[in-house]
């Protein structure tokens, strides 16, 4: 009796430009995927998708769902796997460009002891300095178990994501981190350089790379409610307001006068950023520079700051920067 092939389902929440999202189906289209049949739902909160679906739906299948405004893309997930029939299923950003190797690389490596896998980031051709550093930033830990994974390419079967409960549709920002860190419960996450993939929606201008950091901020203590806190993360909520109230406060003791407090505010302020550059600077490639680095967390730190004191005074919307 000839083996039933296996099916892999993608589910791709949408919202907005379509042109990266042609080029995110391209890509699955081309995947090697022997033995393995495809088919992909786009979930999407536009009112049409104006591109040729048929043209890339030659050895795929497309399924496209029209979404409600105001769900968050949690909730666009969700809705499109409940859509899905494969056994195995990947969560992918309407924004990702996979190596040819993504599905047969990666499917290897789930087992009864690791339940979802994501592929190391790569960057563009031509890529900016911004993108080569945020490139490097998500490459930090590579060919190990990690405690959570962004939600830009992730694999699982599908036990593993009925048995998470689905990603939580409270939240509006860092719902990866919270959806990554259940299914953690079940066994291991893990990052691999067997595959790759290139972010085409990655920060290229460092302003506009604060204003998304702004918004993504706005989640960071709701997403904090309801699990634990790795020893990890704790860093990354600690030093950007050390920094940026190390400024503020530097600024107003020296206005009035309080040099002592000035200086030690301005010394808090400054071995947050050089102990944050100084951990980039071992880990980048030689086409980063130093003074890049110190803009970067000059920005971001700020940003991430800010955006987290709206996310006390003010619901984040949830149809911005999908």
């Amino acid at each position: 009796m000839q083996q039933t092939a296996e099916q892999c389902s993608f589910i791709i929440p949408h919202l907005g430009r379509e042109n990266m999202l042609v080029d995110t189906l391209t890509s699955i289209s081309l995947l090697d995927k022997t033995a393995i049949d495809i088919e992909v739902i786009i979930v999407t909160k536009n009112e049409k998708l104006h591109f040729d679906v048929a043209a890339l739906s030659n050895n795929i299948t497309i399924h496209i769902i029209y979404a409600p405004q105001h769900v968050t893309i949690s909730a666009q997930r969700n809705l499109g796997f409940a859509q899905s029939t494969g056994n195995v299923v990947a969560f992918l950003d309407a924004d990702i460009s996979l190596a040819h190797n993504w599905l047969t690389a990666l499917r290897p490596l789930l087992t009864e002891q690791t339940k979802l896998v994501s592929a190391v980031q790569v960057a563009s051709k031509n890529a900016s300095p911004l993108e080569i550093l945020r490139t490097e930033l998500s490459n930090a830990n590579v060919d190990c178990n990690v405690e959570f994974l962004p939600g830009r390419n992730l694999l699982m079967t599908r036990d593993t994501f009925i048995s998470s409960g689905g990603f939580p549709e409270h939240l509006v920002t860092c719902e990866d981190y919270v959806f990554t860190q259940k299914v953690g419960e079940q066994g291991n996450l893990f990052y691999s350089t067997a595959s790759a993939y290139v972010h085409l929606g990655e920060d290229k201008e460092f302003i506009e790379m604060a204003k998304k950091e702004v918004w993504r901020g706005q989640s960071n203590l709701a997403s904090l409610k309801g699990r634990d806190i790795g020893l990890s993360e704790y860093p990354s909520f600690i030093a950007p307001p050390v920094f940026s109230f190390g400024l503020l406060f530097a600024v107003l003791f020296y206005a009035l006068g309080m040099n002592v407090l000035a200086t030690l505010s301005i010394f808090a302020s400054i071995s947050v950023l050089a102990i944050y550059v100084g951990r980039l600077v071992k880990l980048a490639s030689p086409a980063l520079s130093t003074v890049t680095i110190i803009k970067f967390y000059g920005l971001y730190f700020p940003a991430r700051t800010w955006g987290t004191i709206l996310g006390l005074i003010k619901p984040i919307k949830t149809s911005s920067h999908h």
